[in-house]
């Protein structure tokens, strides 16, 4: 019963472990793609201002996190 339990108990903490590693990971990436957004964001507030385009920049979905800039 021990043996049982200590097996299982190293089990967990290898998965534990596996999960702390995608977490990172997955961090990691989340990173990356709100910078990517956030460099996108400014490039469509560029181009706009280029064309003369006024409130555009309103119309960005900001349930990102990412606040679009008022022109």
């Amino acid at each position: 019963m021990k043996q049982t339990l200590e097996d299982r108990l190293i089990e967990l903490k290898e998965e534990y472990q596996k999960g702390q590693k995608k977490l990172l990971v997955l961090n990691q990436e989340t990173s990356e793609l709100s910078n990517t957004m956030l460099r996108i964001s400014g490039a469509i507030q560029v181009l706009e201002e280029l064309l003369g385009v006024k409130g555009m920049s309103n119309t960005l979905p900001s349930s990102n996190g990412i606040e679009a800039p008022e022109p």
